[in-house]
């Protein structure tokens, strides 16, 4: 019994290699586009936390007690002084938080944890329009990484936010 392979199909040695270099080509594009997407998900993961920090700050903020008569006053949880009604402090208070969000009481590593703090608050209370004397502003900025000095080094990143208090 003669058999004839004529009749057999395949793909011949040149269609693989041209097949495999195509896959090649795209593993390549795909593989380059890694760290791009990697770098992207650490802005907005970064953004999130410092979005999530600067909402707790202002929550905090809102909570203190008005004072009778109307004086200055520290915030419970942060110890953010707070100018009286009308009042502005324009020197940055400055607090410091981890990569999870969580207060930390100053640069240094503290000491159960071994990581540095990541975020760096800066509230500052500007002076309030003529028109409406008796409101309360605050400006929040939050950046990244903490021992950045915003004054001589641009951050890798910030997120600022004005927001009114109503103390009267």
């Amino acid at each position: 019994m003669k058999r004839s392979f004529s009749s057999v199909s395949a793909f011949s040695l040149v269609e693989v290699t041209l097949a495999l270099g195509v896959a090649a080509f795209c593993l390549m594009a795909v593989f380059g586009l890694m760290p791009v997407g990697v770098e992207t998900n650490r802005n907005a993961t970064s953004q999130t936390a410092a979005t999530s920090i600067i909402a707790n700050v202002v929550s905090d903020l809102r909570r203190a007690p008005i004072p009778r008569p109307p004086s200055q006053q520290q915030s419970s949880l942060y110890r953010i002084t707070i100018p009286a009604a009308g009042g502005a402090n324009t020197t940055a208070q400055i607090l410091y938080f981890d990569e999870n969000g969580q207060f930390a009481s100053s640069i240094a590593a503290p000491s159960p944890s071994p990581w540095l703090p990541r975020y760096q608050l800066r509230v500052t209370f500007p002076t309030p329009a003529p028109n409406n004397p008796a409101a309360t502003y605050a400006d929040l900025k939050v950046i990244w990484p903490a021992a950045v000095d915003p004054s001589t080094t641009t951050p890798s990143g910030s997120v600022e936010i004005f927001a009114a208090l109503d103390r009267h």
